[in-house]
């Protein structure tokens, strides 16, 4: 698993989106370079589309939704769709499941001035949907809290400032 490294991390507003506004409709585009390690994180309204590599399909969405009256950070994650086969299939999920910590810090940190104007929703749970054609990869799982991820972030930042 990769560790998160802020200076590795572009964020981009589409507006009307702000560092602050919206709660409703917020949405999150991560992608990443695998040249670089470079991590790219849109927020807006809408997803950043033209951000998604369609050939490798390795973005994480998410969206701030709600549900029973609570709002959940709800991820999504594209593992397959019938174009790999299931040893693929696994190996992408595998991936993702490795590399999910990282995104998430990424993306919870990326907003981090979000959760400072909005403190209740660092105890909002977290789901991630894995989306597969194979019934053994497609599932949903919680995955903890922002406050959990912005907690990690600053450790690892601490931990490195003492090496």
């Amino acid at each position: 698993m990769s560790k998160f490294k802020p200076e590795k991390l572009t964020v981009n507003f589409i507006p009307p989106a702000t560092a602050l506004v919206p709660i409703d409709s917020r949405k999150y585009t991560l992608t990443h370079s695998d040249l670089t390690g470079d991590l790219f994180l849109s927020i807006g309204n809408v997803y950043d589309y033209q951000a998604i590599n369609y050939k490798m399909r390795d973005e994480v969405l998410a969206d701030w939704i709600t549900m029973n009256g609570e709002y959940i950070l709800y991820t999504k994650v594209y593992v397959s769709n019938g174009e790999y086969d299931l040893n693929m299939s696994r190996i992408r999920y595998m991936i993702f499941k490795r590399e999910l910590d990282l995104a998430l810090t990424a993306m919870i940190y990326g907003d981090r001035r979000f959760f400072t104007y909005h403190p209740l929703l660092l105890d909002a749970p977290i789901y991630v949907q894995f989306l597969s054609s194979f019934q053994e990869f497609n599932e949903i799982a919680y995955y903890g809290t922002p406050r959990f991820y912005l907690n990690k972030a600053k450790s690892e930042r601490i931990a490195e400032t003492q090496v």
